[in-house]
């Protein structure tokens, strides 16, 4: 089954969370800070609420010093997770999921959902008029890993567009940091991307965004921050100055423009020029990425194992109320 060896694996490293635990970084203090070592899934303009939080000072104003480490896939920063080597994740639900189901004793819990919307696009080999999703019928497709929130989402469209996934030629194999890469040197008439990936095979003249995955997929809870439950037990006043911060963060990105977002977040991306990266910012500005708040409703989470089960990788649902604590979010907006 789909996803099954992603749970062994996290069983495995579950398994010496506990001796690890210890080695983390939480509570470490610098200049009078509390020093929070966050290991995020990737580098991404998607990520826009976060990168300002941290630019704009607010974790500081909170008392924390952020260490971030980008993960390069849900799996490692789980790993990272589990092992107490990174203090808070971020990336997508399915991975707690994953761990909770696997029988994680320590497991990891949700406490603020960042995106509401998925961050990718459906890259084109050449240019398509009108692009409709039946057009993938029979084509070959990088949708990411197998068991992964890019991957799971497209389908979800196909499926709401009434193609059985079944019916495109999706290729599961390559993690979707190296999706472009692969799509550039090789033979597949799409790709799923994000940013700035999508806009730089456009740039190179190796693709074309013919569709919006988060427009064409609705409101699904793409990312959130999260921690081993031991840690919200230990650390729970962290933790909330933490999500007040982020808070601050998402307050800025739905009273800002685009380009002052860009401005801000620019040190954050220093590879991608202020134009492109403004252009960036307002696709997914005008898409209605980012939630007003960080409270990640029980909908959300049954819409998440919904897409789960229809892929295949869940076979039994978990419980909202073990795997999602909205405490935290809720006392950010007081």
């Amino acid at each position: 089954m789909k996803g099954k060896k992603w749970i062994l694996a996290l069983l495995m490293l579950s398994l010496t969370a506990g001796v690890l635990g210890g080695c983390g970084k939480s509570g470490g203090k610098s200049e009078g800070l509390t020093r929070v070592t966050l290991n995020e899934v990737a580098h991404s303009i998607f990520y826009a609420p976060m990168y300002v939080a941290i630019e704009e000072g607010y974790f500081e104003q909170e008392g924390i010093e952020i260490e971030l480490v980008t993960g390069f896939g849900a799996d490692k920063t789980m790993t990272a997770v589990l092992t107490g080597e990174a203090d808070i994740g971020f990336m997508g639900s399915e991975s707690t999921i994953y761990t909770y189901a696997g029988g994680t004793q320590d497991y990891v819990v949700n406490f603020a959902q960042l995106t509401q919307r998925a961050g990718n696009f459906l890259v084109s080999r050449e240019p398509v008029d009108n692009f409709t999703w039946d057009m993938l019928k029979g084509k070959t497709v990088l949708g990411g890993r197998a068991g992964g929130m890019p991957e799971m989402v497209f389908e979800y469209i196909l499926r709401k567009n009434n193609i059985d996934p079944a019916e495109v030629d999706i290729d599961r194999s390559i993690d979707f940091g190296s999706t472009a890469a692969a799509f550039s040197g090789g033979d597949a008439q799409f790709t799923v991307e994000f940013e700035p990936h999508a806009t730089a095979l456009e740039t190179k003249g190796d693709g074309y965004v013919v569709a919006s995955l988060g427009e064409d997929s609705g409101y699904v809870p793409y990312t959130a921050f999260s921690a081993r439950k031991s840690y919200l037990d230990e650390h729970g006043d962290t933790v909330q100055a933490f999500t007040d911060a982020l808070q601050k963060g998402m307050d800025f990105v739905q009273s800002h423009t685009p380009q002052e977002i860009a401005q801000v977040i620019a040190p954050q991306f220093a590879e991608t020029d202020l134009d492109t990266l403004t252009t960036i910012v307002k696709r997914y500005y005008d898409q209605d990425t980012w939630k007003e708040n960080l409270i990640f409703d029980e909908d959300a989470f049954d819409l998440l194992q919904n897409i789960l089960e229809d892929s295949g990788v869940l076979e039994k649902r978990v419980p909202y109320r073990d795997l999602v604590d909205t405490g935290y979010a809720e006392k950010a907006l007081e």
